[in-house]
């Protein structure tokens, strides 16, 4: 059994994994060799005894003195998430969020490949956007038969958001990014995660409500427990 499968990590640190890879990065282009836990826990938002127990999970336990290797660390993060492999994407809704989404060079690095755009409206199927073709969502199962998608990503209406997740499903794809604000109900072996912009202004105005907290936390978006 390979590593990427036999190790179990918590669902927190995975949360916080795209942010070092995020922040590693960055370093990494300015030069730097090394970076201290420290260091990484002032950009990242968090203390550095968290960074070392989140790192010492990919086996990782850094030097005394020295820090981590800024590239080893960088590649070995990548790896545990799977940014070395292939990930076709569909995407379903081409609105005004949908086309940001396909024309976004971040969304579409680290192996995020958008292989289908799908849309309802007369009016957008045959555009082309960022070198592919809006096609009929009726097409969705033909396109999924002939490239499988790895995961699925929803930016339509609420109204239309389970129906699409289910046919998603249906076909095989097994994650599911929801722009929706709605809550789908999926079977138990796909995998949702939902990004919900109002909710996270919500939690923004928690903070702004709260200022006796100390004010809003730098990454609390995603930092769990």
């Amino acid at each position: 059994m390979s590593d990427r499968l036999a190790r179990r990590i918590p669902e927190p640190t995975v949360v916080r994994l795209p942010i070092y890879q995020r922040i590693l990065d960055e370093i990494s282009r300015t030069g730097t060799g090394t970076v201290s836990s420290a260091e990484l826990a002032e950009l990242a938002g968090v203390n550095a005894a968290k960074v070392r127990k989140d790192l010492s999970h990919l086996g990782t336990y850094g030097t005394p003195g020295t820090g981590y290797d800024v590239g080893y660390l960088l590649s070995q993060i990548e790896r545990e998430l799977g940014l070395d492999l292939d990930w076709p994407v569909i995407i379903v809704g081409i609105g005004n969020l949908g086309r940001a989404l396909a024309r976004s060079p971040g969304f579409s690095s680290h192996g995020f490949r958008i292989s289908a755009l799908l849309d309802t409206d007369p009016d957008k199927i045959g555009d082309q956007i960022g070198g592919l073709v809006v096609r009929r969502s009726d097409d969705m199962e033909e396109i999924v038969a002939r490239e499988p998608a790895a995961i699925g990503v929803i930016a339509t209406p609420p109204a239309f958001a389970q129906g699409v997740a289910e046919r998603l499903a249906a076909c095989g794809v097994g994650s599911i990014l929801n722009f929706a604000p709605v809550v789908l109900s999926v079977p138990r072996h796909v995998l949702v995660r939902h990004v919900d912009l109002s909710m996270e202004l919500q939690v923004l105005s928690f903070y702004q409500s709260h200022p006796e907290l100390g004010g809003v936390p730098r990454v609390v978006a995603h930092l769990g427990s």
